[in-house]
């Protein structure tokens, strides 16, 4: 299974937003958003080092409490 983490961008510089989400920071490849607007303060999905999608706060909030939810089981499991 691949899941797109979420996460927000603290700054663009050309095709390049450094990113950060839970305390990790990544730099993120915004080659396939081109036609988009993507400022600091935004929320991406990001798939294997490339923001896929723009999304709301209230979305990425949202797949965090699921992510949480699964790691939660997985250690409840382990």
């Amino acid at each position: 299974m691949c899941l797109g983490i979420p996460m927000q961008v603290q700054s663009v510089d050309g095709f390049v937003a450094h990113c950060e989400a839970k305390g990790i920071e990544r730099d993120v490849n915004l080659f396939m958003m081109q036609g988009e607007d993507i400022v600091a303060g935004d929320f991406v999905v990001v798939h294997v080092g490339y923001a896929i999608q723009k999304i709301s706060p209230a979305d990425a909030r949202t797949a965090w409490e699921i992510y949480d939810q699964m790691l939660a089981l997985e250690s409840d499991h382990a």
